[in-house]
């Protein structure tokens, strides 16, 4: 039998002189004769220091309430409120103002102790028989959970300090350094209420593991073994247990790394939970209280919620309270739902049947009259030609390592991450709800310039509604590529032509019905790895044919997760649309945040050129619809709900279906070549483009082996404009700098004319026309 198998495990009893010293982890020593105990522990390593008595602080059922400052923007400042702590939780009311509370109603709770002698004679003025707080419950602004909150504060002001919940953060200050201090001994008192998270310490072992070498001893003197070989079997079994000892410490460290990370987990997935309800609850109430409109009037004005303290972290400048005296920011997420958007829609759509006053009613009975104007039916194509191969996936990592930080105009990529449209097409679909624009030309014979340029403002958001959802790039153009659409069922003839290769400029000029509209861009695009910022310089303008003239620039545009997730696109920034007569309007595009619920939210004003003052206001979603209200909101009677009187301006098609690329009708009819269009088209036309072609009908084989072939071709365009090559159709003018459509295009295809126009595409096989039926 191997001798070391007589070691065994003792427990010691509880009254051990061991057990008073604390356990430790010690080196292993022989035993003397007779025979002691050998301690093998496993437990904390250094014992626990004393720690100082905790600071005094007011009893745990005790409420506490003062006046603190708290920081709302920097158009208001530090806006005094009333903070009360029960039960753990830190609630704050408004002092002023018609939903100010009574602070003497404070004095109705039991053991409640008031903080700062400012709060005290505020107290004492309202006095606890205040007759105005009897029976009434007072909601609060705001709360936050101290479980889950932390509590700082500021090194550079003796006077404030924060809380941070993980979603907000509350910037208080307080009158002296003294209240500084009650109030942080009373939120750690208030927090030190709930169960303490339990600790490595609390896991370690509680008693000392003792091994005794008595058992072997007897053993071996049994055997016959002489003193000194029984110590060496002793040396060699200390060894052996020191290793183990080792290896033992070493896993503890481990299980209490785990039991740390397990504990921060669990004070994580508390504090999210908490949040949510804490928010959607706070949510609730606002709306329940003060109306779902009522930061509506903060909209008009312009400011900034962003707080610039030097003591914060950039976790969130604000706390989401949104009131009259508090809110200068534009926030519309409570009244520009989806769901409150189309019961606003089912509303404007009756309103000419409620309205009775002589304004609104008589510009909408002439609304109902300039929406009946008709132009001929067209029959166009419903969807793109089936696929004639299967598409194959597309290698990013390698692209995406070689392209970072390049101009993408110059990035060579395969067709799989292009759609059937040129940068040219694009360019008209921003015209694919000109109808507000022809409602604007008829508004402004009526003498309503009002009317007018908002019909233009709806416009100019319209054009980004089919984005929604597009993940692929349109072709760039080659230098010299043309584009027409001649739709007389919209009563439009457009034309566009790429003008400059390096920079990239596409020119496009449409005449509609009493109207013109001229444009040129020069894009700018990144590309950073995870997503495209692409910021487009460039003037937009339109202008009616009794001379009133608009011009406006588009907003940025990013494209995101275009490595991992659902890639999505966002349009972002303040557009400012220019008359020349009467009105201008200025529109925000807000940015999409990460966990914002409500994307995609416009809202703006019309002011008068003349007064300065604000005449209505625009409000809606660029992916949605639009609306309007006459007036200036903000001089309205509280509890006023704006959208009761908003009017319905434009909407976005509801008839679209799920297609390939996300195209909308609209958009698949551009590259269409209808029997008898071929004849007529200049071979520069972006419709006879092979790769393009050949993309659209999914022959991607042949599309990419094109695509390689011009752009090969195209890199000599650089040197043919420095020697000086013009565009055929468009020429800069120098005074407003933008090229201006010269004429003469479509007089040369009515003759079929194309005399010195070059084929920039040199195609072997003309794409034979698609009939509709195809």
């Amino acid at each position: 039998m191997n001798p070391l198998c007589c070691i065994s495990p003792v427990s010691l009893d509880r009254t051990d002189h061991h057990h008073h010293r604390g356990p430790q982890i010690g080196p292993v020593r022989a035993a003397k004769s007779p025979p002691k105990p050998v301690i093998v522990a496993v437990s904390d390593p250094d014992p626990a220091p004393p720690q100082p008595p905790p600071p005094p602080s007011p009893p745990a059922n005790a409420v506490v309430a003062g006046v603190l400052y708290k920081w709302v923007n920097y158009g208001k400042g530090w806006r005094p409120r009333w903070f009360v702590i029960e039960d753990g939780v830190l609630s704050y009311y408004k002092i002023r103002g018609p939903d100010g509370i009574s602070v003497g109603a404070v004095n109705e709770k039991v053991g409640f102790r008031v903080i700062g002698e400012g709060s005290l004679r505020r107290v004492r003025r309202c006095g606890a028989g205040d007759g105005s707080s009897s029976g009434r419950r007072w909601k609060p602004f705001g709360e936050v959970h101290l479980k889950v909150s932390s509590i700082r504060a500021s090194k550079t002001d003796d006077k404030r300090l924060s809380i941070f919940s993980g979603t907000k953060t509350l910037h208080l200050r307080c009158d002296t350094r003294e209240d500084r201090g009650a109030w942080i001994d009373a939120l750690h008192a208030a927090k030190d209420l709930f169960p303490r998270m339990l600790t490595s310490n609390d896991f370690l072992p509680s008693e000392d593991v003792v091994v005794s070498t008595e058992k072997l001893r007897d053993r071996l003197l049994q055997e016959g073994l002489a003193e000194t070989v029984i110590k060496e079997c002793e040396s060699i079994m200390i060894c052996e247990l020191s290793d183990i000892q080792n290896q033992l410490k070493l896993l503890q460290q481990k299980h209490v790394v785990l039991l740390d990370t397990l504990r921060q987990l669990e004070t994580e997935k508390v504090e999210l939970e908490t949040t949510v309800i804490d928010e959607t609850k706070e949510r609730d109430s606002y709306a329940a209280q003060n109306g779902r409109f009522s930061d509506f009037y903060s909209i008009l004005s312009e400011g900034s919620a962003t707080d610039s303290d030097a003591d914060n972290d950039s976790q969130d400048g604000g706390d989401g309270e949104i009131d009259d005296d508090d809110g200068i920011f534009f926030d519309t997420s409570d009244f520009l739902s989806s769901e409150y958007l189309r019961s606003a829609s089912l509303r404007s759509r009756e309103i000419s049947g409620n309205v009775c006053n002589g304004l609104s009613h008589w510009m909408h009975e002439n609304d109902r009259e300039i929406k009946t104007i008709t132009f001929p039916y067209v029959r166009r194509r419903e969807k793109l030609p089936e696929p004639k191969e299967k598409e194959k996936p597309v290698g990013l990592w390698s692209i995406i390592k070689e392209n970072i930080g390049k101009d993408l105009s110059g990035v060579c990529l395969p067709v799989y991450f292009n759609e059937p449209l040129s940068s040219l097409q694009k360019c008209f679909e921003d015209l694919e709800y000109s109808y507000l624009v022809d409602r604007a030309s008829e508004w402004g014979k009526q003498g309503n310039s009002l009317m007018r340029i908002l019909n233009i403002a709806a416009f100019a958001v319209s054009g980004y509604a089919s984005t929604e959802g597009r993940q692929c790039k349109p072709f760039n153009p080659l230098l010299g590529e043309t584009y027409e659409a001649d739709y007389p069922d919209k009563g439009l003839h457009f034309f566009s032509e790429k003008v400059s290769h390096h920079p990239m400029i596409v020119a496009c000029h449409c005449d509609g019905r009493g109207w013109k509209f001229w444009a040129d861009s020069n894009l700018k695009g990144k590309f950073w790895g995870r997503s495209i910022q692409l910021d487009p310089i460039g003037t937009l303008t339109l202008q009616f044919d009794d001379g009133e003239m608009f011009q406006w620039s588009k907003v940025t545009t990013s494209i995101y997760n275009i490595i991992l997730g659902k890639i999505y696109c966002d349009h972002y920034g303040t557009m400012r649309i220019r008359g020349s007569n009467d009105y201008s309007c200025k529109l925000k595009f807000k940015e999409q945040s990460i966990i914002d619920r409500n994307p995609h939210q416009v809202h703006g004003f019309v002011q008068d050129n003349r007064t300065g003052n604000k005449v209505a206001m625009l409000v809606g979603k660029w992916d949605e619809a639009m609306y309007y209200v006459l007036g200036d909101p903000s001089t309205k009677p509280k509890g006023y709900d704006p959208m009761s009187e908003a009017v319905l301006l434009w909407e976005r098609d509801k008839s679209m279906i799920q297609t390939r690329y996300n195209l909308t009708p609209f958009a698949i009819s551009l590259n269409e070549l209808t029997p008898g269009l071929l004849e007529k088209l200049p071979p520069t036309d972006s419709r006879l483009r092979p790769d393009q072609r050949h993309l659209e009908n999914g022959e991607y084989e042949l599309a990419n082996v094109e695509k390689l072939r011009l752009e090969q071709t195209q890199r000599q365009a650089r040197k043919l404009q420095e020697r000086g090559w013009k565009p055929r159709w468009f020429s800069r003018d120098k005074e407003d700098d933008c090229y201006r459509y010269v004429g003469g295009y479509w007089e040369a295809r009515e003759e079929k004319k194309w005399d010195g126009i070059p084929d920039i595409f040199s195609q072997t096989v003309v794409p034979r026309p698609l009939s509709c039926a195809e």
